[in-house]
């Protein structure tokens, strides 16, 4: 991609494409908003199906739940990157957010402990193992949608859509949470009250997939009927160099990204020493800032570059991530750390507004979904869904700066990775 490539589309093409951005994007808002609401109202819902006594207990038991749901998401970036490259993109992610639904709905009106015993726990596993199927299809067949279906020239910008919409995701299910916690009390909450953003979920889900059933197909049927289309021994056998680097500079994204996401509350929280309510708003701001902050490095990328913004990306984590850790180590202002949340985001934000882009540009339309997913998931699941014990583990063992030394080794492995991609991309870039 060079910011020279004037290419041209009539009013009517922008348009579609336009809606086809929106229509793909909140489907992804959808399939976040789903899975995390989970994380958010389990602390009502833990003791009806984890009952103990001990409110640690089940939350720990109610969190491995949602890990094991993490856990499926390479499984679920085979299936449904197998689906998007044989059987089209827009049917892939029908399935996937038609899955989600399903899953949210299922939730909300799961049966107890108290009304089926043990099945209940189980049945609800179950469930969240098939939405993890369902979001760990999502990343790579949107990501793939959005960065064929984006307008050239342009394709940072609309492609950063997805984080926004993922943040967005986050966002929304802790604001119906909070939303929530306004009307009705804490009783009510843990007898009824938690099922209801399940329900708002399910709901969403169904708008969505209205939705995605009007987007047009972006991969051609000689593409899908490639004899190697959607297979691993495609990936393996001809874009194995491509493969090995999304899985490099993905590992150092999807591990900072969750340490200042994330984890970061319980930090300001177990090292900072800030309370929890003014924790919750520091994030809440940050977040939110930060996904405004998606289509404007998303344009950053389209004037200088993807592989700059990358590679800026592991430079300034590298840099960056040890003394703003250290600085938030000490720290028990919420607007000092508010600021340095802030810039460590904006760092993260030269690889998210344009990550699922810069994937899709390594590999050829018949293995796209499928190398994008996959990949990503096996970093994410590795790096990311670790983060927080990796980093509870040193802090526990008296070496929390341990911690903020390997987020920054791994930003150095992204940064190596960065430099490996392709001055002009290999794939993608001259599509129309």
């Amino acid at each position: 991609m060079t910011v020279t490539e004037q290419p041209h589309y009539t009013a009517e093409e922008k348009r579609k494409r336009v809606f086809a951005i929106i229509s793909a994007s909140s489907g992804n808002l959808v399939e976040w908003f789903d899975f995390y609401v989970y994380s958010f109202a389990s602390i009502y819902f833990a003791s009806q199906f984890f009952p103990s006594g001990n409110a640690t207990a089940e939350f720990l038991k109610s969190a491995a739940v949602f890990a094991v749901g993490f856990l499926m998401r390479p499984i679920g970036g085979w299936i449904f990157g197998r689906i998007a490259d044989r059987v089209g993109r827009k049917k892939s992610m029908v399935i996937s957010v038609l899955m989600m639904c399903g899953g949210s709905l299922a939730i909300a009106v799961l049966p107890t402990y108290a009304t089926i015993g043990v099945a209940a726990p189980i049945l609800l596993l179950l469930i969240r193992m098939f939405q993890g199927l369902s979001v760990g299809g999502e990343y790579g067949t949107t990501a793939t949608y959005m960065s064929e279906v984006a307008l050239r020239g342009q394709r940072g910008f609309f492609s950063s859509f997805q984080y926004v919409t993922l943040i967005g995701g986050q966002l929304l299910a802790v604001l119906t949470v909070v939303i929530m916690e306004q009307f009705l009390t804490e009783a009510d909450l843990k007898a009824w009250g938690w099922r209801i953003p399940f329900v708002v979920g399910a709901i969403a889900a169904l708008i969505s997939l209205v939705l995605r059933r009007t987007l047009h197909e972006t991969i051609k049927a000689e593409d899908m009927s490639h004899k190697e289309a959607g297979t691993l021994a495609g990936i393996f056998r001809n874009h194995r160099a491509a493969f090995i680097t999304v899985i490099g500079y993905t590992a150092g994204g999807s591990l900072i990204f969750y340490t200042f996401t994330t984890y970061m509350q319980k930090y300001l929280v177990n090292t900072s020493g800030m309370a929890p309510k003014t924790a919750s708003v520091v994030m809440t701001g940050a977040l939110f800032l930060y996904m405004c902050m998606q289509p404007l490095f998303g344009m950053l990328a389209d004037r200088i570059g993807r592989r700059h913004s990358m590679m800026l990306f592991g430079g300034l984590g590298a840099l960056g991530t040890y003394p703003i850790l250290a600085m938030l180590h000490g720290n028990s202002s919420p607007y000092v750390a508010f600021a340095l949340i802030t810039v460590a985001l904006a760092i993260v934000s030269l690889y998210t507004s344009i990550g699922g882009l810069v994937k899709a540009e390594m590999f050829p339309p018949e293995v796209r979904a499928l190398g994008v997913g996959f990949s990503y998931a096996i970093a994410n699941a590795i790096f990311g869904g670790s983060a927080e014990f990796v980093a509870l583990s040193f802090k526990n063992a008296g070496h929390e700066t341990g911690f903020f030394t390997y987020v920054t080794i791994m930003m150095v492995v992204a940064f190596l990775f960065s430099m490996r991609l392709p001055k002009t991309p290999s794939y993608l870039h001259t599509d129309h």
